[in-house]
């Protein structure tokens, strides 16, 4: 039917070129591509710029990408990155597209049933639905995704052999398409044009897919197609006039009509065989709520082919065997594909613990009568499916886990360099026994130079008494741990950042993928304590918040020398030697990185960020008008891909909606 089209990629900033040891680590990765090595680490510092050394690994190596990253503002950041660094390829984004989402669970000690409750994001899944079309399409292809990645997507067969191609001068009945299109799972709306959906007016049918910005205008003359038109959906206004286009589903869970009738059949065979057990076990009232739920589900697949959670039937769907692996984004991609795992030291154990969290959830599910045994099929990958399932990998990461790094050897390629020629910080250890007085004397030198200090303790109690003791000494100071909500934790570390106050006290908040060049000292208290927040790798990683600024600094305070430590030290300490070599030889001199801070939500309504938090200073007006204002702000953020943004305006919305009923029902 079609092919995917065989493009190169293309470098798009002509001005951007390899800087440091940039060039010598895409050398060295590229030819173990070229090799044919499996597993190979890119152990790249903070700052030296490892996002450019792999997207220039992927133009040389013109291989379709697979980018996993552990959370989605990480992932959000990547995907921006190379969108600038390839303008003119497929740079897509793939993350879970619940702006919030309640599993389905059941909590046996309280006799709980939680029913799954969700908001989907629509920017997002148009998005997924985008990354699988073009996979499907092209191979210049680079997806961003998070490790939800691995969970079941539907089969990329079926999706592939239910896409309709369609070009002038096909014989095509105009009614047959419209039939053909609401078995893909679109919608006939003749009034609301909205994504997923079709109209027909005439001779004319227009098509809006999901993952498309534009719609399709098919004009018909008689029973051929005579025209194929991309549309503004809103206006109409003409864009281009096609050749041909491919039509994809509007879901990834589709089925063919006699695929859906072999499906129903396997599961009323399941739920006779199930229901069989449970009674001969005593368990009627199990029995009858499995029964009276699975039936509702068959009557909606029978008259709609789809209900709510059929995902839990996709064994069934896909006539795989209980147990079998399930089809994931990774099936879409050709067999020759790269994958690249970014911050692996925690995007490798969040793969390996996936599949068990989703098991002891749904065993309870299952044992209650609330689903099928086949809702266990419906699972992420475990992680040897999913490493049977690995194309060449790339591990990236300033501290790679043990499992990347015995996987790898003896291709490990580290980049020491900083393109800004920024060194590593010093790291000086001092005893704990008078740890608080010493840091306080550093942190007042610091502020005194204009600049901005980390703390990190061992516990939640710690920090919140040492931020208390260093307000009462006149210190501007917060603290952040796992308690703090998520719009106050941005909220924080932009005010650190803007100078609002200058000491962030912190427990594990403080490591990876934040961004602070104004940081100049990190204080490491009760380093010496060896455990997961005192190992080299963590040690390492906090470090390195103070490897953006020229003066930056990290005090450990042990009162014994660990391991760790003294791993942390020499490593880092080598570093600074490589680093100040090569700076000295090109006459380099490091400069603090200069960086804009961002505005947070902007001025809503003219509404400050702590007045939308007190909602009762707020006036029933002032809640009307500033929640048409959110939806907007909401639905740009999201636009925009800063889907943490869109996270903290929808909780707001939220908040409001809430206080608008309670004074509805007041004034009633």
């Amino acid at each position: 039917m079609f092919e995917p089209v065989h493009r190169p990629f293309e470098w798009g900033p002509k001005n951007m070129t390899p800087k440091g040891d940039q060039e010598k680590a895409v050398k060295q990765l590229v030819e173990n591509i070229e090799n044919g090595v499996k597993y190979q680490v890119l152990q790249g510092l903070t700052g030296t710029g490892k996002t450019f050394t792999i997207a220039q690994t992927i133009m040389r190596v013109q291989k379709p990408t697979l980018v996993i990253s552990h959370n989605k503002t990480l992932a959000a950041q990547l995907y921006q990155e190379f969108k600038y660094f390839f303008p003119n390829n497929a740079v897509e984004y793939f993350v879970s597209f619940y702006d919030y989402y309640q599993p389905e669970a059941y909590v046996e000690a309280r006799d709980l049933y939680i029913e799954k409750d969700f908001e989907i994001n629509e920017e997002i899944d148009r998005m997924r639905l985008s990354a699988t079309r073009s996979l499907l399409e092209r191979r210049d292809v680079i997806v961003v995704a998070s490790v939800s990645c691995i969970y079941s997507l539907g089969s990329p067969e079926t999706y592939k052999k239910l896409s309709l191609f369609l070009k002038p001068g096909m014989q095509l009945d105009r009614e047959e398409l419209l039939m053909k299109l609401v078995e893909i799972q679109y919608e006939r709306n003749d009034s609301d044009f909205a994504p997923g959906s079709i109209r027909s007016r005439g001779d004319v049918v227009d098509i809006y897919p999901p993952y498309s910005s534009v719609a399709h205008r098919i004009s018909f003359f008689d029973d051929e197609i005579e025209e194929i038109l991309d549309i503004h959906p809103l206006s109409g206004q003409v864009i281009v006039k096609r050749p041909s286009v491919v039509i994809f589903p509007a879901r990834h869970y589709v089925s063919e009509r006699d695929q859906l009738e072999r499906a129903i059949q396997s599961i009323e065979e399941e739920l006779h065989e199930r229901l069989r057990e449970l009674r001969s076990e005593g368990k009627f009232l199990e029995a009858n709520r499995l029964e009276k739920r699975t039936k509702y589900d068959l009557a909606m697949l029978r008259e709609l082919g789809y209900c709510p959670g059929i995902e839990n039937y996709s064994r069934h769907f896909d006539m795989r065997r209980p147990g079998e692996p399930v089809k994931t984004l990774i099936d879409f991609f050709p067999k020759d594909y790269l994958l690249i795992i970014d911050e692996c030291h925690q995007t490798i154990p969040q793969l390996k613990a996936m599949v068990r969290g989703d098991y002891s959830r749904k065993q309870s599910l299952v044992k209650h009568g609330f689903r099928l045994p086949s809702a266990f099929d419906n699972r992420p990958l475990s992680f040897e499916e999913f490493q049977e399932r690995m194309g060449q990998t790339i591990f990236v990461s300033a501290t790679p886990d043990d499992w990347s790094l015995s996987m790898s050897k003896p291709y490990i390629i580290k980049q020491i360099i900083r393109p800004t020629g920024l060194l590593d910080p010093e790291v000086i250890v001092r005893p704990a026994s008078n740890q608080v007085e010493d840091l306080i004397h550093e942190a007042r030198k610091t502020i005194d130079q204009g600049w901005r200090v980390l703390v990190t303790t061992l516990t939640k109690r710690m920090a919140e008494h040492l931020t208390d003791y260093l307000k009462e000494l006149n210190f501007r100071a917060e603290y952040l741990h796992s308690d703090i909500d998520t719009l106050k934790r941005t909220d924080l570390l932009r005010g650190l950042r803007r100078g609002d106050f200058d000491i962030l006290v912190g427990i594990n908040l403080l490591r990876e993928g934040l961004d602070l060049p104004e940081v100049a000292l990190v204080g490491i208290l009760d380093a010496d304590k060896e455990g997961f927040l005192r190992d080299k790798r963590s040690l390492i990683q906090t470090i390195g918040r103070a490897a953006r600024n020229a003066n930056g600094r990290a005090i450990l305070y042990a009162d014994k020398i660990t391991q760790s430590i003294k791993e942390t030290v020499a490593e880092i300490t080598q570093n600074r030697k490589i680093q100040q070599a090569y700076n000295e030889k090109y006459g380099i001199t490091p400069k603090t990185i200069i960086k804009p801070v961002a505005d947070p939500l902007g001025q809503i309504a003219s509404l400050s960020f702590s007045q939308l938090r007190n909602l009762k200073q707020m006036s029933f007006e002032q809640k009307q008008a500033v929640l048409e204002a959110l939806h907007e702000e909401m639905r740009l953020a999201a636009e925009n891909l800063e889907f943490e943004k869109a996270a903290e305006i929808r909780d707001l919305i939220k908040s409001l909606q809430r206080s608008i009923k309670a004074e509805m029902n007041r004034l009633i």
